[in-house]
């Protein structure tokens, strides 16, 4: 580990630069043409064979280094149609066009520009120091992380013909926690997520006459109240799960009646099978209350995001938290309760049928969120995944992530070789 990671320092100017940039130009899913060209120059740089186009932008690195297992490192590219206000020298102020045609601001308010530079950083040692590691690195950087099914289009783009049969999946996201550690889980760490746009159907008139209306406004009304009886009285206590309605729309003035409303609808669970009852309770409430409300016809279901939880593989889990304290220390590797947040980054272990391990990277000032803690002010005071002011600290955030990745993969791929690459 000493020799792989021995020039990160010397590297970590430049990589802080890269992320810089990539934090600036964000770009939105299956749009990721910038970041991709980035990512291919490099991974040619050191020494990858690069295949581009997966899954529409999607990038493959592959490093094959002699016998061994196959790795894989993964980090996803898409920023979100988020007005950035952290006040950063580096803030982003480009724009796109979102799914319906309009210009939409552009922020990394997720952190995949941390994860795509940290993956880069692994990359760049990895290949510096290829006397010290036997197997194959695939280093995969997904399009579309952000509910458009980036993963499921490279695996359909033929990923894993492309790759094989890996030997262990590996990924991190970086989270509002203190910078420098991480967080591990064994078993469910991440939510399954299904989310729904639902539009309801009316009879639309003028609004001085309701009586010869069949009003989706009410209707949509009596939607939102009765889904939340889903989470209170229809499962049990113990199986967490949240539910929200993140979006209602209906009609464009008051003196009119609509003849619809749209709903889009989210739910979040640990346990495949408490989220499949969740979603046919929501497909129940929505058909009864049409019904009752006397819709002239069934409503339509959209499926926007079907995530499946994030459950790490124990045995993998297990060597990935050894090599993390080892190189890291123990008290930067913390075992952290379930996050209610989402990915799809299981999609690649459950289509290729290898273990996976995901696990959290902090990304805020360790002084900041140890503040904030003592005053109880976490969730006011420390911004979030997905807000406006969310911005990691580049240290040692960066080296943290870089070292992690590392540290992870040759868990598996070490050989213990000396440089006269005789066995010890």
């Amino acid at each position: 580990m000493d020799a792989v990671l021995g020039r990160l320092a010397e590297a970590m100017p430049e990589l802080e630069d890269v992320y810089r940039d990539l934090h600036a130009h964000p770009e939105l899913a299956y749009a990721e043409y910038r970041t991709a060209k980035i990512v291919a120059d490099r991974l040619r740089v050191d020494g990858f064979d690069v295949y581009d186009g997966i899954g529409v932008t999607g990038v493959v690195g592959i490093r094959r280094n002699g016998e061994g297992p196959t790795v894989v490192l993964r980090a996803d590219m898409d920023g979100l149609p988020v007005e950035e206000q952290t006040g950063l020298d580096y803030a982003s102020t480009a724009t796109g066009l979102s799914e319906k045609g309009e210009v939409v601001p552009l922020m990394h308010a997720c952190g995949h520009d941390v994860h795509v530079t940290c993956l880069l950083g692994a990359v760049q040692a990895m290949s510096a120091a290829a006397d010290r590691w036997s197997g194959t690195l695939v280093a995969l950087f997904q399009p579309a992380e952000e509910g458009r099914g980036g993963a499921r289009a490279m695996i359909d783009d033929g990923l894993f013909d492309l790759i094989g049969k890996p030997d262990i999946i590996l990924g991190q996201h970086v989270f509002p926690t203190p910078a420098g550690t991480v967080g591990y889980r064994s078993g469910a760490i991440l939510s399954a997520s299904d989310a729904f746009d639902i539009r309801v159907f009316g009879r639309g008139g003028h609004g001085s006459q309701p009586h010869s209306t069949v009003d989706p406004v009410v209707l949509a009304s009596s939607i939102v109240m009765r889904l939340q009886t889903i989470v209170s009285r229809e499962i049990a206590p113990a199986d967490r799960v949240a539910l929200t309605v993140g979006s209602i729309q209906a009609g464009s003035t008051g003196n009119i009646i609509s003849d619809h409303a749209d709903l889009i609808v989210s739910a979040r669970s640990f346990d495949e099978g408490v989220a499949a009852r969740v979603v046919a309770s929501i497909r129940r409430i929505v058909e009864a209350e049409c019904l009752a409300s006397n819709s002239p016809k069934p409503p339509e279901f959209v499926e926007l995001v079907g995530f499946k939880p994030t459950i790490n593989d124990a045995e993998s889990t297990d060597r990935v938290v050894r090599s993390l304290r080892a190189r890291l220390g123990d008290e930067a590797v913390v075992e952290v309760e379930p996050y209610m947040g989402s990915e799809d980054f299981p999609e690649f272990g459950r289509s290729s049928g290898a273990p996976y391990v995901f696990w959290t990277l902090g990304g805020t000032d360790s002084d900041a969120y140890a503040e904030a803690e003592a005053n109880g002010t976490l969730d006011s005071d420390i911004p979030t995944n997905h807000s406006p002011y969310f911005a990691p600290v580049i240290q040692p955030t960066l080296t943290t992530g870089v070292t992690a990745l590392v540290a992870a993969a040759m868990e598996w791929l070490s050989t213990n070789r000396p440089p006269n690459g005789r066995e010890v």
